[in-house]
């Protein structure tokens, strides 16, 4: 009998690929759109393994019920993991494992647009002769990507592979990060971190999110310190930068634009509809306010074909080697 994973935040453009992973691993999955939370946790009740996408948060108490109620594998098809409870799940013997990679391209890709957008005022441009304004204005005057110095913040393999997208283009590219692998040093000039803000001319956050050590990386300080119109883009995790901050920083005229494919407190933002003239508090108001100067996306980077394929693939090769082992290389619990 083929087992069972019920996995939650399935799209409906997902189904066909989680359909035909299903055949090739042999497994039975149940696709459920829902996001599990504390709220609807008993959708995953007697299911010996569960596989979640980020913003499927489960406290330490509703773990519990699950782990009474049959639960062994508990797959997160993500990168990050800070919404997976792992002491919880270590607590009461829940297996848990990532997936540690994943088409770098599809992060690298949204990045490179996002700047080049708000470079070349794009997206000001189009929402122009979107409403019959066809006259050249002199906002849709730019500068040339060849001609900036881009700062890639972070540079492991999706890093390095938006350095190589960007170099592709002509640009001179640096880099900062706390651990400079051989490979992006082929790739990205790597500079200390004042001298990194002050020679950029687009910064692309690709920082893994460190809770507790580097909240509000990206502070408001140093924010100040960069170059007068600046592109700043994160596509990396909402908590590693101080967005308020950022969004004065675009008020004043002092970056040129901001792109976000991620927010702190996500859930309380992404997944849902708002009237965009009534948003639920003003951070999210501003965002609106000021498109098109700020860019943001519903956290959907990692949405392509390619990056799809590996996340469930490597999700149930993880649970492949739980049966077959015992252990699984990518568990979460060290």
């Amino acid at each position: 009998m083929k087992m069972k994973i019920i996995c939650f935040g399935c799209r409906d453009y997902e189904k066909p690929y989680f359909d035909k992973l299903a055949k090739q691993y042999d497994y039975d999955l149940v696709l459920s759109p829902e996001y599990l939370n504390n709220n609807n946790y008993e959708l995953a009740l007697g299911y010996e393994a569960v596989m979640v996408r980020g913003n499927c948060v489960v406290d330490r108490e509703h773990m519990k019920l699950l782990k009474d109620k049959g639960l062994k594998y508990y797959l997160t098809r993500t990168a990050g993991y800070n919404h997976v409870d792992v002491n919880a799940c270590k607590e009461f013997g829940i297996e848990t494992a990532f997936v540690p990679g994943y088409s770098p391209n599809a992060i690298s890709e949204l990045a490179l647009t996002l700047a080049m957008m708000l470079l070349r005022n794009t997206a000001y441009t189009t929402d122009q002769t979107h409403n019959g304004h066809f006259k050249v204005t002199n906002e849709m005057f730019s500068r040339e990507v060849r001609g900036c110095t881009v700062g890639i913040m972070g540079c492991g393999k999706i890093g390095t592979t938006t350095a190589k997208l960007f170099k592709g283009l002509g640009s001179r590219v640096i880099g900062y990060d706390v651990y400079q692998s051989d490979a992006a040093k082929q790739v990205v000039e790597f500079k200390d971190i004042d001298d990194f803000i002050k020679e950029s001319d687009v910064i692309i956050c690709h920082m893994s999110y460190i809770k507790g050590q580097n909240d509000n990386f990206i502070s408001k300080d140093m924010i100040s310190k960069m170059k007068k119109g600046t592109v700043l883009v994160n596509v990396a995790r909402g908590e590693v930068m101080d967005t308020k901050a950022a969004l004065d920083a675009v008020k004043s005229g002092h970056l040129l634009g901001l792109g976000m494919d991620v927010i702190d407190n996500e859930k309380s933002l992404f997944n849902k509809d708002f009237d965009p003239k009534h948003m639920d508090n003003e951070i999210h108001q501003e965002i609106i306010d000021l498109y098109p100067h700020v860019l943001i996306t519903p956290h959907i980077a990692s949405a392509t074909d390619l990056a799809l394929v590996d996340m469930i693939e490597v999700s149930l090769k993880n649970m492949d080697e739980y049966l077959s082992t015992g252990k699984c290389k990518n568990s979460l619990i060290k």
